[in-house]
């Protein structure tokens, strides 16, 4: 399973995928899209079109996670925000690839296990489950490959709780046993 999942933004757009066969989780590609602001939002909205469409066509996936609108007092970036959500959600039916959406806490929770986790968290989590040593990842693609995963974790969660067998049991379930296996990996407040 090939999974693309997208943070959205008007700025900088992340974009990772992630893919996962017979148990083994691997990350394929990610990359940040940064717009110059001066540059009109019908360009910016332009490029993350063309940038999602030529990931999906060159890796293929089939599934795109994209996070969820969130709702500020200013409603300018919110529009702007979900103008940027609406181009990369076309390149997706355009691709013909399911679309999945996941609110921001929904995503840092299947990740780290809190729902309030800092994109520092978040980024460390990532690296963690996908094995990344020593790589340098800005936070608007450790945030798609996060989205990504969260899709992951959803679908395993699904296809378990379905009745059916697959022998594997999901990360999202498993925190009790990857704590005890991996301790030097918890972060700890002083």
């Amino acid at each position: 399973m090939r999974i693309i999942g997208i943070d959205p933004g008007t700025s900088v757009t992340g974009i990772g995928v992630i893919e996962q066969i017979n148990g083994s989780l691997n990350m394929i590609h990610f990359e940040s899209v940064t717009m110059n602001s001066k540059d009109p939002m019908t360009s910016r909205l332009k490029r993350i079109y063309d940038e999602c469409l030529f990931c999906i066509k060159k890796y293929r996936p089939e599934e795109l996670a994209i996070e969820t609108a969130f709702y500020s007092k200013n409603i300018q970036s919110t529009m702007k925000l979900g103008q940027a959500r609406g181009v990369a959600i076309i390149a997706g039916l355009n691709s013909d690839v399911r679309i999945s959406e996941y609110s921001p806490r929904e995503v840092k929770k299947s990740v780290t296990g809190n729902g309030a986790s800092s994109k520092e968290q978040v980024l460390y989590m990532v690296c963690s489950i996908l094995g990344l040593k020593k790589i340098s990842i800005p936070t608007d693609s450790s945030d798609a490959l996060a989205i990504a995963l969260c899709h992951l974790f959803n679908l395993q969660s699904d296809f378990l709780s379905s009745g059916k067998k697959s022998g594997k049991t999901p990360l999202k379930s498993s925190w009790k046993a990857f704590i005890e296996k991996n301790p030097e990996r918890i972060l700890r407040n002083n």
